[in-house]
């Protein structure tokens, strides 16, 4: 064997011995084009890449459906024990594997980084009586079903947060009136006519319609106080001890290779300390909520715990 011969031959070893990357990696968006998580999955790339973190080739695909339980069973047909295997998913597909009663577990995937967080806030009309959390909280529990509640889809974060303030609150979870909606802005519209009581979601997607006068923002689910919401008190300041946010991150194919995984653990951990994250995060409005490897793990398995009793108690899943 030439010297050259030897050296691409020891050079192919090393690379199979440390689970380098091969030339692509495929990723699964489990959603349609254009919406959070496709944005998380490709922003994320694009920042490996210009970080000279990850600069190989990345193949995307988006297979939307079910809260990404759809996308997620697709690639544990596809992907299991492979390595450069990822997908996206988040807080929403934890309550969707049981309100769809998928067979997706969680716990069968390797966690590998959560990325991002977005807030939620909890707003009604800006004519509505209702000035402080407590106000609305006052009035949801006297007559549960004279004031509705909105936000995004059954069993989502949303409406996770609602049933939180609502054991918070004493509230029978049962007897809460909440009405799914489309997205955001039609949460807004059914605020503003009086079709919902207050409604629930992202402080990106409220923001803005407060700035309007449209709606006021009676607090946010965070620890502490948005910078861009400063005038917003938490949950926690208006007397009850709910956090959530809706939450993204990145999982590896069940069974991928022990050094491929903790390869890409790195790749994401080196991700969340680079200026190019950093200014996708500023660009795009999302908090940094980073956490990798087994830690995630740890905060997954409490989640889809947390997220199941909560929706056994609003009579959502048996």
């Amino acid at each position: 064997m030439k010297f050259s011969q030897t050296l691409a031959a020891l050079a192919m070893t090393a690379a199979l011995g440390t689970g380098a990357a091969s030339a692509q990696v495929n990723v699964m968006l489990p959603a349609n084009p254009g919406g959070g998580w496709d944005g998380t999955g490709r922003q994320a790339f694009q920042a490996l890449n210009d970080a000279g973190i990850y600069t190989g080739g990345v193949n995307f695909t988006n297979t939307g459906g079910a809260g990404g339980t759809v996308g997620l069973a697709e690639f544990l047909g596809t992907s299991t024990g492979q390595p450069d295997a990822l997908a996206v998913f988040g807080a929403i597909t934890v309550g969707a594997i049981a309100l769809n009663n998928s067979p997706i577990n969680l716990a069968e995937f390797r966690p590998v980084a959560r990325l991002t967080a977005e807030y939620l806030v909890v707003a009604v009309a800006a004519d509505s009586p209702y000035n402080t959390l407590a106000d609305l909280v006052a009035a949801i529990k006297a007559d549960p079903g004279a004031h509705p509640v909105g936000g995004g889809s059954a069993g989502g974060v949303d409406n996770i947060a609602v049933a939180l303030l609502a054991q918070a609150g004493d509230i029978p979870v049962a007897d809460l009136n909440y009405i799914p909606q489309t997205s955001g802005a039609e949460t807004v519209t059914a605020i503003v006519n009086g079709t919902l009581t207050a409604g629930v979601s992202g402080t990106s997607e409220f923001s803005q319609f407060a700035q309007q006068g449209r709606i006021k923002l009676l607090a946010v689910t965070s620890a502490e106080r948005r910078p861009n919401l400063p005038d917003v008190p938490t949950f926690h300041e208006a007397g009850y001890d709910v956090e959530i946010a809706n939450w993204r991150g990145i999982l590896a194919a069940p069974g991928a290779p022990d050094d491929n995984y903790a390869t890409w653990v790195d790749r994401f951990t080196q991700l969340s300390k680079s200026d190019a994250w950093k200014q996708v995060l500023e660009t795009q409005g999302w908090e940094d909520y980073f956490l990798a490897g087994d830690e995630f793990g740890t905060f997954i398995a409490e989640e889809t715990e947390r997220q199941g009793q909560i929706l056994k108690d609003a009579g959502l899943v048996n």
